[in-house]
């Protein structure tokens, strides 16, 4: 119990999104689906982080330095908090595919897969914030013992994270049967303010390389996805015609 109590008090953050994820699927989904979700995904990357730091599959190879062992519930070597915070980054990503696949008749693989890439794109900026660690609250808790070329990050990584991303809700759609969702917009949100946390911090470290990066890339997602719901190119040519009659 002292270990569950440590670790809610060392990582609030990680427990204030994991509500807000509760909170929003369960509105969503409906609470049964929620649990679902979770209860596949939380394994799922479980299991990723695990092989990860032995074989260097998904994410490539890295370790965990064991330095907050007895202040917070370990899983095998693995912090439970950074594999359990794979269920709200998954469920957001998902929450934001069906957002910019609204109107269109998408196949769950293309919702998987889309799903992935969201989630991986989090990850160009919680990852490199991550080995900075040590320089604000989270600590240095693992380490890439070959580095890698993104800000410290080793291309695999992300690789893995996409991958993780689409098993994960993949598997989900292929478990919770026909009931459709209700409400993407709270996931949504939810997507945005782990990305603006995470750009927040980067830029208290004085990280700014990291920030436009970050920005930049996420900026060229929301246009590329805007850019391909139905209807955008009618709206920018009907502009265009006024435009022209004006």
């Amino acid at each position: 119990m002292d270990l569950v109590i440590g670790t809610v008090l060392l990582r609030p953050y990680v427990f204030g999104f994991l509500v807000l994820f509760l909170v929003a699927a369960a509105a969503d989904l409906g609470p049964r689906r929620t649990l679902l979700f979770g209860g596949w995904v939380w394994p799922l990357a479980w299991l990723a982080e695990f092989a990860s730091t032995r074989v260097g599959v998904p994410f490539g190879l890295y370790h965990y330095t064991g330095t907050t062992r007895g202040q917070e519930l370990y899983i095998g070597n693995v912090p439970f908090v950074d594999s359990l915070s794979f269920t709200f980054l998954a469920y957001a990503s998902y929450c934001l595919a069906r957002l910019a696949l609204r109107g269109r008749r998408a196949s769950r693989p293309v919702v998987a897969l889309l799903s992935g890439g969201l989630m991986m794109w989090l990850d160009v900026v919680i990852d490199p914030l991550a080995v900075r660690g040590g320089r604000w609250f989270l600590g240095q808790i693992f380490y890439y013992p070959d580095g890698g070329i993104y800000f410290g990050v080793p291309l695999s990584n992300f690789a893995g994270w996409a991958a993780v991303g689409a098993l994960g809700v993949g598997g989900y759609l292929l478990c919770a049967g026909e009931a459709p969702p209700r409400r993407a917009a709270p996931g949504v949100a939810l997507y945005y303010g782990v990305l603006a946390f995470n750009l927040v911090v980067t830029a208290w470290i004085g990280e700014w390389s990291l920030v436009a990066a970050g920005v930049g890339l996420h900026v060229a997602a929301t246009v590329a996805l805007h850019a391909r719901r139905p209807g955008a190119g009618v709206r920018l040519s009907l502009g265009r015609s006024g435009m022209e009659r004006a």
